[in-house]
Parts: structure tokens; C-alpha cells; sequence
């Protein structure tokens, strides 16, 4: 495909979703160059898990295969009480949910699917750049300009910020800081035959309970055991600025069933990730310049759609573009903010429904009661509650058609 050829795009953020827009534009022909400040690719942290609407981008791609070889496919999504280990709900991910979504649910480790879309924008023609800096975007006319620490500067017809949670660029549109939850989140991956499991995991089983949660969930074809556990720092409620530390840990599932205590041994204590998001905003947009991924649009990890929404981003910019080119041009002004006006609704409510969501996770007393008394008896058969979530197709989304069931 070059419906694109003689467009000439920076990205400047070399994660997910950097990786994601420069393999989703160098496949129609653009001219990428991707700035990444590390000295080398990669992604920190374990698990993630990509929903329908992730893996049907993928697909089209053509880069779903290699990514769910080294991945894995769950049966259900299983929600427990932390509390007391009951099964409260099942969201079954078998083969009525897939037709329904056109995809499957599946979970892989973060830098699998990072390096199999740093590979394939390789190979699509994309020019990626490590220990490149980007410090400020610059519009003038009919060109961005990019200045990169080293002082370089580059010119393109548009440029991505896609600089993450603590972006550099989004400043220049928002005067705004990343939002502590007071939830602090600790990993660990572990093979296996070392989990000590009673039987085989072949779900992704979420205990939820008062102020914290617990998840496991099986990677690498089952060879390894990821497990997050997410709690509301104490440190954070004392109002100091350094919360979340490996001390806090244990105390805050004592609460807990023995099943969640006993898992708690094979957490990683050298590194933990205290979450932020950030409040929603509604312009994306400075001159030829677009936030996309987590300079846009940061969530809570609830939802597991934050990886999903910069694919969501790629794709849909990818398609504007493309639909858009008249001649050897491209309308970007246009473009961007065909995009950003598409894109924010969306984004914005998964941030404000991963908030809730969140609440919801961690209720005590009365409200937790009649949350799991809503779990057991919600209607396994409806999809009313999350059609809007995982049915989402962009191209769809501009034609005004529903996803065929």
C-alpha cells in the first residue's frame, strides 16, 4: 500500500504506541522516523492483556500470529472475592464472545508485543532512531519542526506525541500534572511449576476486594505465572510525596484469603509502579502536532485498554490519512482533527470508566456486599455493558454501522 508515499511523519515516543502509529503509517506508504530517547527498544513491567478490539487491529496488520504464539488464550475472565475466594461472575471468551467481537480476548508479556511491532515497523520501511530526545515540536506553516536534545532539528508534515504519562510535549496544550490514584501496583513473573497452583490456570482470575486486588493470569503458552498486586497506599492517604514501597505490601491483603496471602511471595520487592492517570482533555491538537497514546489519553489499568486504545489511535489515524490524500497531499490540519474528535469521546470514557471501575473493584461494608450480590446475579448472556467497549472499530465508527453479531 502508498496511499501515503511523500508524507513524512515523526513519532516521537518509541513504546507501544509509537511503535504501533509508525508500523500502522509506514504500511501505507509513509515516511516515518521514530525518535525513542532509550538506547535501545523495549518494555518494562509483565503481563498485558488485549481485548478484541486490539487483537482484530493486529490481524489486519499482519502481525497477530507471531504476537499470540507467544501469548496465551484465556477461557474466561473470572472475578473473585478477595476476601473470601468465592466466584462472584465469568465473562466467558469462547467462541459466541469471539464472533461477537471479531477477535479474541488474549494476554501476552509487554515486550513480545512491543518487539513484534518494532520489528514489523522495520520491515514496513519505518526509520527508527534510539537515544534521540525529542525537547519541543515547533509549527511553522506547513511543517513541524522537532528539536531533539542534541540540539538536531527535523522537519515533517506532522508530528506524534506519543512521549507517555510524563510528556514533555503536552504542555505546550495542557497545564496539567499526572493524577495520583493512591493505588501503588507490584508485579511478578514467575515459571509456572513454581506457582505451587492447585490446578492448571487457564483464565484470567481477578480477586477484587477492600482496597486492593489481585490478578493471575497464565503467560507464555502457560509456561509463566503473572501476577499483579494493586492496593491503596497508606503512605499516599498520610499525604506524603514518596507512596507505595515494598514495606506496605503484606500489610495490605492481611485482610485477604490465604490463596491471595500466599501468592504474595512471589511478587518482584526491588521495583513497584504507583498509578496515574490524568484528567481528560478534549483537544489533543497544536498545530501539526497530535498527543496520541499516553500523552493523550493515560488510564488506570481497569479497563485493560490502555495498550488497545494507542493501537485504536494508530489505526484510526492510519485510515484518516489515507482516505484523506488528494493528489500527492494530504489535508493533515483536517486530518488531526477528524482524528481527535473521533478518538477523545472514546478515550475520555474509558479514562472516567476505569476510575469507577476502580471504585467499584475496591468497596468495603455494605457496598461490597451488594456489589458481589450484582456480580452473581448479573446476566452472563448480555454484552449491553461492553459492546461499547470491545466492539469499537473506527472505520465502523465513521460509517455509523454496528458490528455484525
Amino acid at each position: 500500500m502508498s496511499e501515503l508515499k511523500g508524507a513524512r511523519i515523526i513519532v516521537a515516543g518509541g513504546g507501544i504506541g509509537g511503535a504501533a502509529n509508525a508500523l500502522a503509517l509506514a504500511r501505507k506508504g509513509a515516511d516515518v522516523t521514530l525518535f525513542e530517547r532509550a538506547a535501545e527498544f523495549g518494555e518494562v513491567g509483565a503481563g498485558l492483556q488485549i481485548g478484541p478490539h486490539g487483537s482484530r487491529i493486529l490481524k489486519e496488520w499482519g502481525i497477530f500470529d507471531e504476537v499470540i504464539a507467544k501469548g496465551v488464550l484465556p477461557k474466561n475472565l473470572v472475578f473473585r472475592d478477595a476476601i473470601t475466594a468465592e466466584v462472584l461472575t465469568k465473562v466467558d471468551l469462547g467462541r459466541e464472545y469471539q464472533q461477537r467481537y471479531g477477535g479474541v480476548y488474549f494476554v501476552v508479556h509487554r515486550s513480545d508485543l512491543h518487539s513484534a511491532l518494532v520489528s514489523a515497523a522495520r520491515r514496513a520501511g519505518a526509520t527508527l532512531v534510539n537515544d534521540a530526545t525529542v525537547t519541543d515540536v515547533v509549527t511553522e506553516g506547513d511543517l513541524a519542526h522537532v528539536t531533539l536534545a542534541d540540539g538536531s532539528v527535523h522537519s515533517a508534515d506532522v508530528v506524534l506525541g506519543m512521549d507517555g504519562l510524563h510528556s514533555v510535549l503536552r504542555p505546550k496544550l495542557h497545564d496539567d500534572k499526572p493524577v495520583g490514584s493512591g493505588y501503588v501496583a507490584f508485579r511478578g513473573t514467575i515459571p509456572m511449576e513454581e506457582a505451587g497452583l492447585e490446578e492448571e490456570l487457564e483464565d484470567v482470575v481477578g480477586y477484587i476486594g477492600p482496597r486492593c486486588h489481585f490478578i493471575q493470569y497464565p503467560l507464555r503458552s502457560g509456561a509463566m505465572l503473572n501476577q499483579v498486586a494493586v492496593f491503596q497506599s497508606p503512605a499516599f492517604l498520610r499525604g506524603e510525596e514518596m507512596w507505595g514501597s515494598a514495606e506496605e505490601l503484606l500489610p495490605a491483603y492481611d485482610h485477604c484469603h490465604e490463596t491471595v496471602r500466599s501468592a504474595l511471595k512471589h511478587m518482584w520487592t526491588d521495583r513497584w509502579w504507583p498509578m496515574f492517570d490524568r484528567d481528560p482533555v478534549d483537544n489533543w491538537i497544536d498545530g501539526r502536532m497530535i498527543l496520541l497514546g499516553d500523552a493523550a489519553h493515560p488510564p488506570l489499568q481497569y479497563l485493560a485498554s490502555g495498550a488497545v486504545m494507542a493501537l485504536e489511535d494508530a489505526k484510526c489515524l492510519s485510515d484518516y490519512a489515507a482516505e484523506d490524500l488528494r493528489g500527492d497531499t494530504a489535508n493533515w490540519p483536517q486530518i488531526l482533527r477528524d482524528v481527535n474528535t473521533e478518538r477523545a469521546p472514546r478515550c475520555n470514557r474509558i479514562l472516567t470508566t476505569g476510575r469507577m471501575w476502580g471504585d467499584l473493584w475496591h468497596l468495603d461494608g455494605a457496598g461490597r456486599e451488594a456489589r458481589n450480590e450484582l456480580f452473581r446475579t448479573r446476566d452472563t448472556s448480555s454484552y449491553k455493558y461492553t459492546d461499547w467497549l470491545w466492539g469499537y472499530d473506527s472505520a465502523r465508527n465513521r460509517d455509523g454501522l454496528a458490528l455484525s453479531h
